[in-house]
């Protein structure tokens, strides 16, 4: 395949460092990819010293650094010898010097934190939200939350009368949020639990209403269950905190709000839905009289950006 035609894949060096391991990490972490040691940016090749030592080197660095084999090439172009080093993607993490580092469009990035933690998870294929908790049975849940449950699904034909007359316990069943050996899975706090911030830090919302960008004129904070929560909040808000301009069509008063209920709740639900409960980031939202800002913890999946995000793409559930 032509050096031009590899932008996207491949990054071009004129000698090898063993630095480099870092990015053999960050292509075999996300959709593999090539190194070209003795081409210049432009694509020039200009050969390599001790091309020979280097083909036996590059391997054995590459499988005691990381842990992978790559397939390392002698290529000639125009009578001048350069490496390949082709890299695939693995289906487990890789790690240099315990640092997981990611390929991300024509930048490599070393993960920390959050995107770490998202991406041990992706790639493991074990989810956070399905880890088990200890000591919390079916019968601590909450009944309030389990029924608000029942009659949002019953209204929108996700389950049947039959269904909301089940026991507890088939229910989380048939919802997936018990496991096989009998425990509650953190999904199943968080949804139906009275108190999840005892189990999860950062389990609730904050909402303030602000005079300007900095002060605060009130606030209150939802704690309780996720179905607790998005049951009581957008009446909270339409109540407390946002004031209606009153009109009449004739002897009928019309109350018109800054905000569309409806846009008010489609944005909120999703910051609820979306957040990344792992993070232990509360969410908030800042309400002024000609504004208002939801915030939580969402981030893109690994390798999407603003532009992906924009473009037409599947959606993507868990």
């Amino acid at each position: 395949m032509p050096l031009n035609s590899l932008e996207l894949l491949a990054i071009k060096k004129e000698s090898w460092q063993d630095e480099y391991l870092k990015w053999v990490c960050g292509f075999a972490n996300a959709q593999g990819g090539r190194i070209y040691i003795g081409v210049r940016d432009d694509g020039k090749v200009i050969g390599v010293k001790d091309i020979d030592k280097l083909m036996e080197d590059i391997p054995n660095k590459i499988q005691s650094g990381l842990g992978i084999v790559a397939d390392v090439n002698k290529l000639r172009k125009d009578k001048i010898d350069y490496i390949e080093i082709k890299i695939e993607p693995s289906s487990f993490p890789i790690n240099y010097h315990g640092e997981y580092h990611y390929r991300s469009g024509s930048t490599k990035q070393q993960l920390r934190g959050t995107a770490l933690t998202e991406f041990l998870i992706k790639k493991t294929g074990f989810r956070w939200e399905d880890v088990t908790v200890d000591n919390i049975t079916v019968d601590e849940l909450d009944e309030l939350s389990i029924e608000i449950f029942k009659r949002e699904a019953l209204k929108n034909n996700r389950i049947s009368v039959e269904d909301t007359k089940i026991s507890r316990k088939e229910l989380l069943n048939r919802l997936n949020l018990i496991s096989e050996d009998g425990k509650l899975k953190r999904s199943a706090i968080i949804l139906f639990y009275p108190k999840p911030s005892r189990i999860v830090e950062g389990c609730y919302v904050k909402i303030g209403k602000f005079a300007n960008d900095v002060d605060i004129e009130y606030q209150d904070m939802l704690e309780g269950s996720l179905f607790r929560i998005a049951d009581q909040i957008i009446d909270l808000i339409f109540t407390k905190y946002l004031k209606a301009k009153i009109s009449y069509d004739h002897d009928i008063r019309v109350e018109t709000f800054p905000f569309p209920r409806d846009g008010v709740r489609e944005a909120i639900y999703n910051a609820l839905i979306h957040n990344n409960y792992a993070s232990c980031v509360h969410i908030q939202i800042k309400i002024r009289d000609d504004a208002m800002y939801i915030s939580n913890n969402c981030i893109l999946p690994f390798g999407w950006n603003e532009q992906s995000l924009m473009q037409p793409h599947r959606q993507k559930v868990g």
